[in-house]
């Protein structure tokens, strides 16, 4: 037996959504590899096989946690929640009092002795996602009752989307959307719902007051700027032009791989616009394929939905994949000047480390769902 038989064999879950993690996983090192030559440069003395290297093991190692996370039962996930999201209370207040100032922003803690940087966000939102996948199956019998269902789930919210706010407003209201689908599809009332909103736009008013006076905390005057330009510029402020150039570059078949003009120009090519980055070298189809594979997840990911029997497993799976596949969608949208620019990456093809463990983990969460689904399936 090959080894590639070997390992096929021992995957399991949907085959297809093993194939758009693979599929993403080798547009995310083809495109880093392109995209930070001119870092090397700057950096590294123009060693370019330095950051693919970094890059590679990276993506091999959230690979590997993804088939460590798909083995284990999804239930295990349910019982963990309460103490996950424990712990990333005190790691968010941490960060936004002791993390370290990367782009003017307080998102990463530093691991002691390590040297290596921790966004704690990643962990955070992992931790609500599963809490509330765990709250809103466990009361699906009382899902209606205020006190009972509505207040267990609704101030864990406001708490995480409020510590995460401070330094990553755009990470803050993508989660704060996810846990809202969640409550919906998980047939919470919608006058709930309607409060929910109501309590984030009160929570968002009063970190942008508190930025007022704490300026070096709350970063109200960046999120007033951004939709400032977004508002007043029609052609978008430099990154935005730069990434339209980018994508003009690629009209339908593209320049390359490796044949980026605009790397040398546009402001991290390697994470928040790598889309750009792609298109021009891939093209429009290059560009629609990356959507295709998002959509491709979702959809496989709203089948298992419909088959789960426990409605844990359900909420997990989308909660998770709404998660990322908006997120996606928001990364495509900054390229393409729809939304303002956010500083959201592309899941599983941005480079980072974090954020690709992280994802990893919750397609290996996915799969976990679909590999009881299949044994159950397959048993019956």
């Amino acid at each position: 037996m090959s080894l590639a038989t070997r390992i096929y064999a021992e995957l399991r879950g949907d085959r297809a959504i093993w194939a758009v993690i693979a599929l993403l996983a080798l547009f995310s090192v083809m495109a880093v590899y392109s995209s930070t030559g001119t870092l090397a440069y700057r950096e590294m003395g123009g060693n370019t096989e330095s950051f693919l290297v970094k890059h590679l093991l990276i993506v091999v190692g959230g690979l590997f946690l993804t088939y460590l996370a798909h083995l284990m039962h999804y239930m295990k996930y349910s019982r963990s929640a309460p103490v996950l999201l424990l712990i990333s209370v005190p790691l968010l207040i941490y960060t936004i009092a002791f993390g370290a100032d990367i782009n003017d922003a307080r998102r990463w803690i530093e691991v002691p002795f390590v040297g290596v940087t921790f966004q704690t966000s990643d962990f955070a939102k992992l931790a609500l996602i599963i809490y509330l996948a765990r709250m809103i199956g466990s009361k699906q019998d009382y899902i209606k009752d205020f006190q009972s269902a509505f207040v267990p789930i609704i101030v864990p919210v406001l708490i995480i989307c409020g510590l995460i706010a401070p330094a990553d407003l755009s990470t803050a209201i993508l989660l704060f959307f996810t846990s809202v689908m969640m409550m919906f599809v998980g047939r919470v009332a919608l006058q709930y719902i309607a409060l929910l909103l109501l309590l984030g736009i009160v929570v968002f008013a009063m970190l942008v007051l508190l930025g007022e006076f704490f300026p070096d905390v709350v970063r109200s005057d960046t999120w007033v700027n951004r939709v400032r330009e977004y508002m007043d510029n029609p052609d978008g402020g430099y990154q935005v032009q730069q990434a339209k150039i980018a994508m003009a570059n690629g009209e339908w078949l593209g320049l390359g791989p490796g044949n980026s003009i605009q790397r040398n120009y546009l402001p991290s090519p390697y994470s928040d616009f790598i889309y750009a980055i792609i298109v021009e070298e891939y093209g429009i189809f290059g560009g629609f394929a990356v959507i295709g594979l998002y959509v491709a997840l979702f959809f496989r990911s709203t089948r298992l939905v419909t088959k789960s029997p426990k409605a844990f497993g359900a909420m997990l799976v989308i909660g998770l994949s709404i998660s990322l596949v908006l997120q996606a969608f928001i990364n495509i949208a900054v390229s393409v000047h729809l939304v303002p620019v956010t500083g959201v990456t592309l899941p599983m093809v941005s480079m980072g480390g974090t954020s690709i463990l992280f994802t990893c983990i919750s397609f290996g969460m996915i799969l976990s769902v679909s590999k009881y689904i299949e044994t159950v399936d397959g048993g019956g």
